[in-house]
């Protein structure tokens, strides 16, 4: 059992990003509790927890990246275990929240899954969920329980500074982003750009115009999910052809579907900078691809929700803070 400022708490790893869940326990200084995932011969899902947790204030680490709905059933069975269980509290740690680009009925007879997703999560048992830089801050709404939307800017904002770039303009790839990139601006005291794209169809990118001035500048492009990398690999030909001198990207989920690596490899961009809220297989990683890591981030949120404390204070980049 492990006393964590004088809480009983147990911390959880399930099967989609257990190198994440390490590194948040070696943070915390405790030991991953024991938790074993099987399927029965129909392909059924069975989780075994092997300790108490009766009692216990527990943590579940699970990010819903690909294959998405696996990684939902096994995170809604354990909460229904740790529920059954008596756990005192059960928390999701769910840095990657699948499902929440269906965040409204962008069409006649669609659905909102991210809402769905929303009401399962509440029903299994979940009585608080952490997640990190959601792709709509609406989503936040969708739940009647707490949760809490850390973000990567600091970590991102704190490697970029010290590669002492210059003439730097933080630009977002769409209008909808505009609100990210200028919180990404106000860390790193850059202005902005917006490019104006349109999507013919899903995952289709045109750029239609630059607005902001790029000429000779150093060209940080914000987004919080790379899936396809179709939009980033086009934004950042546009910016190159708008005189831009280097294009960074910055993403806290590399979901990377398809051929987005080969396309990130293709295209300007100098380095594609993002976090490990999605584990990457070893075939989708290239000498432009840099993860850091958002264990310090999340395992103090966990320790400052034990200890009743702010999490809000972590939001912000501190140039005094060892990210």
């Amino acid at each position: 059992m492990a006393i964590v400022h004088g809480s009983k708490v147990k911390l959880f790893a399930l099967n989609s990003n257990p190198d994440l869940a390490q590194e948040i326990a070696e943070y915390m200084g405790v030991s991953l509790a024991d938790c074993t995932i099987s399927r029965f011969s129909d392909g059924e899902i069975n989780v075994n927890i092997s300790e108490t947790v009766r009692g216990h204030h527990v943590f579940v680490v699970q990010s819903t990246s690909a294959p998405v709905n696996e990684h939902y059933m096994e995170l809604l069975i354990m909460i229904d275990a740790l529920k059954r269980a008596s756990a005192r509290t059960i928390n999701v740690i769910m840095p990657y929240y699948g499902y929440s680009r269906q965040d409204r009925k962008a069409l006649a007879r669609q659905p909102i899954s991210a809402k769905l997703i929303a009401d399962l999560l509440t029903v299994a048992g979940a009585t608080r969920i952490i997640s990190m830089d959601l792709h709509a801050a609406q989503i936040q709404g969708f739940f009647n329980i707490p949760i809490d939307n850390f973000e990567a800017a600091p970590i991102m904002v704190s490697y970029l500074k010290k590669k002492n770039l210059q003439d730097v303009v933080i630009v977002s790839p769409d209008h909808g982003g505009t609100t990210r990139a200028r919180k990404f601006a106000l860390n790193f005291g850059a202005p902005i750009a917006i490019i104006d794209k349109r999507r013919p169809q899903p995952n289709v990118a045109e750029v239609m115009n630059i607005i902001g001035d790029v000429k000779g500048k150093t060209c940080i492009l914000v987004d919080d999910i790379v899936d396809t990398a179709g939009s980033a690999s086009v934004a950042s030909r546009a910016l190159k052809k708008a005189g831009a001198k280097e294009v960074y990207l910055v993403a806290t989920h590399p979901v990377l579907s398809g051929k987005a690596v080969e396309r990130i490899c293709a295209s300007p961009i100098t380095e594609f900078i993002t976090t490990n809220s999605i584990k990457l297989p070893e075939h989708k990683i290239c000498d432009k691809i840099t993860q850091l890591s958002v264990a310090k981030v999340l395992g103090q949120g966990v320790l400052n929700i034990i200890d009743d404390k702010s999490v809000s204070v972590l939001f912000q980049y501190d140039p005094n803070q060892d990210y």
